[in-house]
């Protein structure tokens, strides 16, 4: 997945512009990177960097051959246009965002997530457009001249965002069925929800149970997965199941966050967080390892996103073995206020996720208790099977002289109803 190569840039109001993660985020979406070119100073409005800083981008645009300039500072479309100018003919300039929808556009599989993705790409553009309709409106000769394309381009944009905006609609409700199913079959839903560099995919297998944990394969410890600030790094989720304390569960990992999330991106992609949403139980993992700055920020970001949409949230501190023990304790306080009563584990030395299993099972919902008596008939036999199936059957008993069988099974709510209206239909 080779894209091309790149210059990347960054300014910083103060201090050092720190490259890394857009470079990371550059490789991950298939860019060689060949330089980077970075100031510190207030933004210019023209070129993001000051114009002698720009003009240096430029050359060196020019002497490596980059194809594509990437910003890891948002660039307006007046930015995008003069930076453009500035540099080689055909080189490709892109900010953060721009490059977050391309790694999107190359990881969606299904055709919900490529409806989703092309939603925000369209909403990233839109405004760079109207941009593009103003310049033209100050100039009305090049306008005439252009034939009011911006205009019609307008139009198009805005016609197809309507037309996709109504189908991912559509699509849910496929989701939906998909959901209420496991819920009939009597499955709790538990999400994992978190930042993609706290492993979620790795607590995944070691809770799930017919997946076998192995580091040496697992992309989520490849280090060039290992991207803080990769949004969503599947557009779509996985999902195991895994036997909590006797209860059936289904665990899902889902999408990841990031920081400074603009909002028609979270928007755009809302659909995709249902899973999330509509879960008995979210686990928000977090790294134990980050700065605490930055730690309180990333469980501030995961709460905002989930906050008055998911009923209950485990706070799960993974990656422990990276952190003293006496330090440990000193972020669990610190992060209280955010997180009470955290679990803390270790995906890559196993502990602390028996412990886990063990919070999971006490946050689930109350699972309802019955007892039936029913007649000893075929009928019967073949109800304790789909009985098995969908609930937990605490005990199954044929008192003596009697021709009926008493049963006392545990379930959530709905399944106990269908439990009960299926025994009323048994004939005697």
């Amino acid at each position: 997945m080779q894209t091309g190569s790149a210059i990347i840039a960054k300014r910083a109001d103060g201090g050092t512009a720190e490259t890394t993660k857009i470079g990371a985020l550059a490789d991950a979406a298939g860019y060689e990177v060949v330089g980077a070119v970075t100031q510190s100073r207030p933004e210019d409005s023209t070129y993001q960097l000051g114009r002698g800083k720009a003009e240096e981008l430029a050359e060196r645009v020019a002497d490596v051959g980059a194809n594509a300039v990437i910003f890891d500072n948002p660039l307006s479309p007046q930015q995008t246009s003069e930076l453009g100018r500035l540099c080689p003919d055909e080189t490709e300039i892109l900010d953060r965002y721009r490059l977050v929808l391309e790694i999107f556009s190359q990881q969606a599989g299904t055709r919900r997530a490529k409806l989703q993705v092309k939603l925000a790409q369209l909403r990233y553009e839109r405004p760079r457009v109207q941009a593009e309709i103003r310049l033209e409106k100050e100039a009305a000769n090049e306008r005439r001249a252009r034939g009011g394309l911006g205009e019609k381009e307008n139009r198009r944009i805005t016609d197809i965002k309507d037309r996709i905006e109504s189908k991912p609609d559509s699509l849910s409700d496929v989701g939906d069925q998909r959901r209420k199913k496991r819920r009939e079959s009597g499955f709790d839903l538990v999400a994992l929800a978190g930042y993609t560099n706290a492993r979620k995919s790795t607590l995944l297998r070691r809770l799930a149970d017919e997946m076998e944990l192995d580091p040496e394969r697992h992309d989520d410890l490849h280090e060039s997965a290992a991207v803080e600030d990769r949004l969503f790094k599947t557009l779509e989720t996985t999902i195991r199941r895994a036997e909590i304390r006797e209860r059936k569960t289904l665990v899902t990992d889902t999408v990841g966050f990031i920081q400074d999330l603009p909002h028609w991106l979270v928007e755009s992609f809302e659909a995709t967080l249902t899973e999330t949403y509509e879960a008995d139980l979210v686990c928000l993992v977090a790294d134990a390892s980050d700065p605490l700055p930055e730690l309180r920020e990333k469980l501030q970001t995961s709460r905002d996103l989930l906050d008055g949409e998911a009923d209950r949230v485990l706070t799960v501190l993974n990656k422990a073995d990276r952190v003293a023990d006496g330090e440990l304790d000193e972020r669990v306080a610190e992060i209280a206020d955010l997180a009470p009563a955290p679990v803390v584990v270790s995906t890559t030395e196993g502990t602390g996720i028996d412990a886990l299993r063990e919070r999971i099972a006490d946050e689930l919902p109350d699972l309802e208790t019955d007892r039936l008596e029913l007649p000893n008939t075929s009928e019967t036999m073949t109800f304790l099977s789909w009985l098995y199936d969908h609930a937990r059957v605490e005990s199954v008993r044929y008192p003596d002289d009697s021709e009926q069988v008493v049963v006392e099974f545990a379930a959530d709510h709905g399944v106990a109803e269908r439990a009960t209206a299926k025994a009323d239909a048994i004939s005697p």
